[in-house]
């Protein structure tokens, strides 16, 4: 996966508010981005290192407590500058690929209308079709 992305959507996942790890490894699951614990938590590490996020210990009623992950000013603000890259990068693959469309539909146009226009005879000596 390119570099940043999965920063990118854990980051998003956190800014919902408070979240498990298991909570974040099943959406991103669901969302077809795959993800194993020996992936995720070293990069929540790494974030929380980073100061982009921070964490608070939650008593659970059916085993250990539990560790849930929340957004740091500095977090919402990295967020922020991430959303506004990936729009850019967003607009700008969309652009490319817009113009690739409309260069392929106006290609089939062109067939479909060469295939609609009758053969022209070039030769002088051909008769009119008047006659």
């Amino acid at each position: 996966m390119r570099k940043g992305i999965l920063e990118f959507c854990i980051l998003h996942i956190i800014s919902r508010g408070e979240v498990y790890a298991s909570d974040m490894l099943e959406e991103l699951t669901s969302a077809r981005i795959m993800v194993v614990e020996g992936t995720l938590y070293p990069l929540l590490t790494r974030l929380k290192n980073a100061g982009l996020l921070d964490y608070k210990w939650v008593e659970s009623t059916s085993g250990p407590p539990r560790k849930y992950y929340l957004l740091t000013e500095t977090g919402q603000a990295s967020l922020k500058g991430m959303n506004e890259t990936w729009q850019e990068l967003s607009d700008s693959v969309n652009s490319i690929v817009s113009k690739t469309d409309k260069h392929k539909a106006a290609i089939n146009g062109l067939t479909t209308v060469e295939s609609a226009v009758p053969a022209v005879d070039n030769d002088p000596d051909a008769p009119s079709p008047e006659n």
